[in-house]
């Protein structure tokens, strides 16, 4: 399996100690050019401390492209309407003035959430419809992505799929291998019914720890790796198969990644993209 390098891309998440600039300096030497840029670094800001134009000077400086901002926080969550709108344009502008082509959205996740499973489609579905306008105005791509936790109100890529049609709205889905991993969707099911145009982004993450599926979390997702639980790179293969020709991002999240050394994360991201490479 051959993939093309200018197919994969780097989520920030990879070097939380990183400024933008040596980030950027990172992906580049590692022979890329695709980042993912996020809203929830310790700053707080997607840009950090940099205005958009100071942003804008350092992708074209490094020859960086921006694939997504990560992202609509609770998108289907419906109870403060006003307040969705506002951060969803925010994020909207912010997008659209650094190039970005789309925004992720991320359903809402808690144990506390208490509607049904029929509501929390409707709710995801009437989500989509209030948001797509927006989208529209400012000529950025919404790409959903579900969330395989127990808790999540929107698990699985095919039941995301599903709604992003009923919606009538033109989103894409961005599928997780960790989190295709915890929905537990059967594989036939899954290869008969995905739809690989609708799949705007691929995340990539592999997990070693022996922790029971259901006691899963974020912290322990690192690179890839032979011992990997998720089998990205058997997933890969198999989205390749179904002719899934888009962008595929590395997305570890892991606390330990705030001990690597850019030389770590420069051989974890080589050693990754050999693995599906091979």
């Amino acid at each position: 399996m051959v993939i093309a390098l200018e197919r994969f891309c780097i989520n920030r998440k990879i070097a939380p100690n990183l400024s933008l600039e040596n980030f950027f300096r990172l992906v580049k030497r590692c022979g890329l050019n695709k980042v993912e840029l996020r809203n929830d670094m310790s700053g707080g800001k997607v840009a950090d401390n940099l205005s958009n134009e100071q942003l804008n000077a350092l992708t074209a400086e490094f020859g960086i492209e921006i694939v997504t901002i990560n992202a609509l926080g609770m998108f289907n969550l419906l109870e403060d309407q006003a307040a969705l709108l506002k951060n969803a344009e925010t994020l909207l502008v912010q997008a659209k003035a650094i190039h970005s082509k789309a925004v992720v959205m991320c359903p809402h996740c808690n144990a506390s959430d208490r509607r049904s499973e029929s509501q929390k489609r409707e709710d995801t579905q009437a989500a989509l419809r209030l948001l797509a306008p927006l989208f529209k105005q400012y000529g950025i791509e919404g790409y959903v992505e579900p969330l395989g936790f127990g808790i999540s109100s929107l698990r699985s890529s095919l039941l995301a799929q599903a709604i992003i049609r009923d919606s009538g709205a033109r989103y894409k889905i961005v599928l997780d291998t960790f989190h295709h991993y915890l929905s537990d969707v059967a594989q036939p099911e899954f290869d008969a019914q995905i739809r690989v145009e609708q799949i705007g982004l691929v995340h990539l993450s592999g997990v070693e720890d022996p922790l029971i599926k259901g006691a899963l979390s974020d912290e322990e997702r690192i690179m890839l790796s032979d011992k990997d639980r998720l089998a990205s790179v058997a997933q890969v293969r198999n989205l390749e198969r179904l002719g899934y020709r888009g962008i595929y991002a590395f997305e570890p999240f892991s606390s330990q990644l705030t001990t690597w050394a850019e030389g770590d994360i420069e051989r974890e991201i080589h050693h990754s993209i050999a693995l599906l490479q091979g």
